[in-house]
């Protein structure tokens, strides 16, 4: 079996050039990948293309790579908790594609499957459907979207093993799953790191084919958006 593990995660991003395209898995700071942020962090990286469900809040997540000016152009569904995002988008400093969310996560899906467009409904009659073609199925309007694929994929699992199979915890599977099929080069860091053979292979959400590195991560926040408790 290939042994897919990698140091850290300054070893697993030492590639990423400039101008590249990325997927980052996660649903709002649930399942992001923590480690390799920060690892592009002190790369110092620029002029990336980042997809992602959201942008992360300003002071983490991927709102630390906005703040550093490394993201020329986010592909994202929402965006509301980020201040620096709505400064550079309005000030015409960052390119941004809104997409609805589930056209963004059938998009990504479709990356991964090697389905390079499909017909969907969402979006028909607004500003996402500028300029796309339309087509009428059964009575209903639907909107030509294309795939999504990215050059590196950074995914988060909670556990995985040394030849890249994945399994996620909660909501952490809503995104990361199908970024993993969808990019050239998935890297993924994961919170317990076991043997080849150790996990339940009824339990993989992520076949080790679409990783090719994998490293066990460190100090993670788990941070929550916005905390309401009882007084």
């Amino acid at each position: 079996m290939i042994d897919k593990v990698v140091e850290n995660a300054d070893k697993a991003v030492r590639d990423i050039p400039e101008n590249a395209t990325l997927m980052l898995g996660g649903f709002g700071l649930c399942g992001i990948p923590e480690n390799c942020i920060q690892a592009l962090l002190r790369k110092g990286v620029t002029g990336l293309t980042c997809i992602s469900n959201n942008a992360g809040v300003d002071d983490f997540g991927i709102g630390l790579m906005l703040k550093s000016r490394q993201v020329k152009k986010m592909i994202s569904s929402y965006v509301g908790e980020n201040e620096e995002f709505e400064r550079q988008l309005l000030s015409g400093e960052l390119e941004v594609d809104l997409v609805p969310q589930g056209t963004l996560a059938e998009r990504i899906r479709a990356g991964g499957a090697g389905i390079p467009a499909f017909y969907t409904p969402a979006g028909f009659g607004t500003e996402v459907a500028h300029g796309k073609e339309v087509r009428e199925y059964f009575g209903k309007m639907y909107l030509l979207e294309n795939w999504l694929k990215a050059d590196f994929s950074l995914v988060k699992a909670w556990k995985g093993d040394t030849t890249g199979n994945l399994i996620y915890k909660g909501t952490a599977r809503n995104f990361n799953p199908m970024m993993a099929a969808a990019g050239k080069i998935t890297i993924a860091e994961v919170e317990e790191l076991v043997p080849a053979g150790e996990l339940d292979p009824n339990a993989i959400h992520t076949p080790g084919i679409y990783v090719q590195r994998i490293f066990q991560g460190k100090n993670y926040e788990k941070r929550i958006e916005q905390r309401t408790v009882k007084k």
